[in-house]
């Protein structure tokens, strides 16, 4: 496919609606922090990798166990029939273009129309999960439609390198790094990277040599660009998240392609970041996760991520309260079932984590319609059976919801499967 360059960018752009509801589409923004020192507004060029895949993909198998089996697997059936719901949600109410839902009030049904471009190609990614998980290929039509969408809004620049996700006004690092995780969900699911007359791996290139390019001199990333002529890296946008999802991308690159540049350039950015304050990084927990699979869980690895889980447990109470948002709970499960496979890869204990996962996981699944306990009505449950609503205060599902849980609650019956004994118990 072609790309859109700097003269197409200002077609680009979602429409605006539901005004009512547009203070929805600002909940849970992320923070900032003061502009980085001596920022630079073109960083230089990377020179980067461009090979193909170079072997299938080999997720760890993930079995259906089936009522019959449910008292001996019924944690794991429950998490994969909740998944299976969360993608049917997503599914269920995608519009004929491949437009993902992004915010939907449950009692009134109003919906927010403008979305952010960044979160439903993450949960176009989450779709492609839900394929690999549940068998289900409908899925993994619904989300080929949708990555097909999003991949309009790809822009290739003369004054930046590789390719960017434009969104908003601005190209930020963290939809680079989604579109790589995307398409890594889908190679996954199917094996594939071509989608239609699109190569995904040039894509998916051309988004890990952006990441590359917007590298800092201290090892950390610039976080948005103005894709514009004469624009540049815009050192005063943060985002807590982005490094955290970049880090997986530069990882889910040396996976699909064993290009060993890919890697090098995922432990440089990782060596800033075990350098930063400690966070409930649930993309960090991710990237420890593929550390241990793919290459080596180092010491500082693992007491850095030690320290992530111990975050998390540490405010556990609060994060657990009713009034507390499903969504971020939905990353704690992420966050600490990618740090038990890290852990469980690097043969350090990991026991302790699987109890503290369970309770996260239970919290989401409560939220997860038609389960409620917010007194709604049967009709307005049953047309939204399936997405994850934020709290009963805040009676709204975002795409981001069933995007964080579907992972999450993979990657802990990831774990949960290769800690079953040869017998089938727990």
């Amino acid at each position: 496919m072609r790309f859109w360059n700097w003269k197409n960018v200002a077609g680009l752009g979602l429409l605006v609606g539901g005004a009512g509801l547009v203070a929805f589409a600002l909940l849970g923004m992320p923070g900032r922090r003061p502009p980085a020192p001596s920022a630079a507004q073109a960083p230089p060029a990377a020179q980067t990798p461009t090979h193909e895949p170079t072997a299938a993909p080999s997720p760890t198998p993930i079995v259906d166990f089936g009522a019959a089996q449910a008292d001996t697997a019924g944690l794991e059936q429950q998490l994969r029939d909740s998944i299976r719901a969360g993608a049917d949600y997503l599914m269920q109410n995608q519009l004929s273009n491949g437009e993902l839902p992004y915010i939907v009030d449950v009692p009134s049904g109003d919906r927010v129309e403008t979305p952010s471009l960044i979160r439903l190609v993450a949960g176009t990614g989450a779709l492609y999960t839900a394929c690999r998980v549940t068998g289900d290929d409908a899925a993994c039509g619904a989300a080929d439609r949708a990555l097909a969408l999003y991949l309009g809004s790809v822009v290739e620049g003369e004054h930046f390198g590789g390719l960017c996700l434009y969104d908003r006004g601005r190209c930020a690092v963290g939809g680079a790094a989604l579109v790589i995780d995307a398409i890594y969900k889908r190679w996954q699911a199917t094996g594939s990277t071509t989608l239609g007359e699109t190569d995904l791996m040039a894509v998916a290139r051309g988004m890990g040599e952006h990441i590359i390019w917007l590298k800092r001199a201290d090892g950390g990333l610039y976080h948005a660009l103005d894709p514009f002529p004469g624009g540049g890296v815009d050192a005063d946008y943060f985002v807590v998240y982005f490094n955290g999802e970049s880090l997986m991308a530069l990882l889910e690159l040396y996976e699909m392609t064993g290009d060993p540049v890919w890697l090098e350039e995922a432990r440089g950015l990782n060596a800033y970041m075990l350098q930063q304050e400690i966070t409930h990084d649930h993309w960090h927990g991710y990237a420890f996760r593929l550390f241990a699979l793919l290459d080596t869980l180092t010491v500082e690895d693992g007491e850095y991520a030690t320290e992530i889980a111990k975050a998390i447990i540490r405010d556990e109470d609060d994060l657990l309260e009713a009034q507390h948002s499903s969504i971020s709970n939905a990353t704690k499960v992420e966050a600490l079932a990618g740090i038990a496979v890290a852990f469980l890869e690097a043969d350090v204990p990991h026991e302790w984590l699987a109890p503290e996962v369970q309770k996260f996981a239970q919290f989401v699944m409560d939220r997860q319609l038609p389960a409620n306990g917010c007194g709604w009505s049967r009709e307005d449950v049953a047309r939204y059976a399936g997405g994850i609503y934020r709290s009963c205060e805040d009676p709204y599902i975002r795409v981001d919801a069933n995007q964080h849980w579907i992972n999450g609650a993979a990657t802990f019956l990831e774990y949960l499967e290769q800690t079953r004994g040869a017998d089938g118990s727990p």
